[in-house]
């Protein structure tokens, strides 16, 4: 039986988001945030009966139309040409986990009832989550302030009977699925396709997604590089708690901690060695492997608190009386943290071509490029270059997106954030790190062969017979595309605990 998640005021962690996506839980509305919807609703219903002055975005035009009052009898019309005008995305399309991630975030941003959204919209939004049916939406189009004004319009049109999705595996119109489904059209009311426009949710969608996956990827960056360590027949003394506790950063003791715990009941590492001092790429893991987890923290503790956060505008305030317009859809925080995790990350994919590249080089008693017969064998050759080139890329895309901005909407909307590039980039970085660690493993695997299984520790041998069923020795030259596709899916496939993640 599949279980819910019930959406209330508790705060949601990336913890929990992952429980979520991992369980395949349903969503559902608790008691408490439904009355909140329904009562904000109720108020602004009110408000536009009893007040005849422009409020921006519930009688008004938007943008810099925000000075054109709207009849009451075409605030309707107005939200309906709101997300049908905005719906302007390109590019390729959005990844289906993360299109179910921003129905999930929108919901939870509407909860809070300070968005004057009908209950009506809202479930709609939870039954598409819950059924699977995915909105067509587009990685380009997004500022990243006023909200992620296309992606959201292509993720609300389903609601009026627009735009694409997918349902049951097969792509059809919106219209089509009110059809298949039984739905009416969702008649949007005053200030709803700017609730539903306005925010964050593609943005924080990817940072959460691109999050999860650099968590992993964290871990398996310290378990891959302590391979490739002893496959190098390096040192452990950089790894002795004992230096890392007077230069106390936490992402640093936890790396090396993590390391020694890989290597313990290992006999090659600590056997006599011949070499004094290992290269930074495996000396100074503890400190660059351990920078970017401290990175990663503040980027999970940025999109925790947006996550939990209204990010449309106008904000309504029952208690106190107010309709404030303001700019939290503006999406500056996560443009930031965005392009900060896209340099750690990158960093992570640098020093490990960099070990990558030692371990080919014929040091330490190694082969050359890790084969029995260099010469009629290239081995393990090229591999470096594609990750060398991926390496590159990755120092192209780290280039903060956050530092431009264009003016837009006849200057009203004079500094955007550009967090959607940010966010777009910083998951193609995040892949090509799978992609360089897939390589790296490959080369650490091979190297291992040469000083014994039955010589390291109980955990890294287990972890290696578990990859040689899906990626064997390498004896002699072939298709190295494959190998390296295989260790790519067995490091996505690697099932770890939360507890063990963050």
């Amino acid at each position: 039986m599949i279980s819910e998640h019930i959406i209330d005021s508790k705060l949601v962690s990336l913890e929990t988001i992952k429980d979520i996506l991992e369980q395949g839980k349903k969503l559902a509305l608790s008691q408490e945030s439904s009355q909140k919807i329904i009562k904000c609703r109720e108020y602004l219903d009110n408000k536009i009966k009893t007040h005849k002055t422009p409020i921006y975005g519930i009688n008004t035009g938007f943008g810099s139309l925000c000075n054109i009052k709207i009849e009451t009898e075409e605030l309707q019309k107005l939200q309906e040409n709101l997300v049908m005008s905005h719906a302007c995305g390109t590019g390729e399309e959005v990844p289906a986990e993360i299109v179910k991630l921003m129905l999930l975030l929108k919901i939870q941003s509407l909860s809070y009832g300070h968005s004057g959204v009908q209950l009506v919209t809202v479930q709609r939004l939870i039954d598409m989550y819950n059924a699977d049916i995915l909105p067509i939406v587009y990685t380009q189009g997004s500022l990243g302030a006023s909200g992620d004004l296309s992606p959201l319009a292509h993720l609300s049109l389903p609601l009026i009977g627009f735009g694409e999705v997918t349902y049951n595996n097969n792509r059809i119109s919106g219209d089509q699925l009110l059809k298949e489904t039984g739905w009416s059209k969702i008649n949007l009311q005053s200030k709803e396709g700017l609730a539903l426009l306005n925010g964050t949710q593609f943005m924080s969608a990817y940072g959460v997604y691109n999050l999860l996956k650099a968590y992993k990827l964290s871990y398996m960056a310290d378990l891959i590089g302590t391979i490739s360590l002893e496959g190098f027949d390096g040192n452990d003394s950089p790894f002795d708690s004992l230096i890392h506790l007077i230069r106390p950063h936490n992402g640093q003791i936890k790396t090396a901690k993590r390391i020694n715990e890989f290597l313990e009941g290992s006999k090659l590492i600590k056997q006599e060695k011949e070499h004094v001092q290992d290269p930074y790429s495996f000396r100074c893991m503890p400190q660059v492997h351990g920078a970017t987890k401290d990175t990663l923290e503040f980027v999970k503790k940025t999109f925790t608190t947006e996550i939990n956060s209204v990010t449309d505008n106008p904000n309504i305030f029952i208690e106190e009386d107010k309709v404030i317009s303001g700019g939290n859809f503006h999406g500056q925080p996560l443009a930031l943290a965005l392009d900060y995790l896209s340099i750690a990350m990158s960093e992570l994919g640098s020093i490990s071509e960099r070990r990558t590249y030692q371990l080919i080089s014929g040091l330490r008693g190694l082969p050359a490029f890790l084969v029995k017969n260099p010469g009629v064998n290239s081995g393990l050759m090229i591999p470096q270059y594609t990750a060398a080139s991926i390496a590159s890329q990755n120092k192209q895309l780290a280039t903060p997106a956050s530092i431009d901005s264009i003016v837009s909407s006849n200057g009203q909307e004079d500094h955007v954030s550009m967090g959607a590039n940010s966010a777009t980039k910083c998951l193609k970085i995040v892949d090509n790190i799978q992609a360089i660690l897939g390589i790296e493993l490959i080369n650490a695997s091979q190297a291992m062969e040469f000083r014994g299984l039955e010589n390291t520790s109980e955990f890294i041998s287990t972890f290696l017979k578990s990859f040689r069923t899906e990626v064997p020795v390498i004896e002699q030259d072939r298709v190295l595309h494959n190998d390296i596709q295989n260790s790519i899916q067995f490091i996505e496939y690697f099932n770890l605990e939360s507890n063990i993640l963050f």
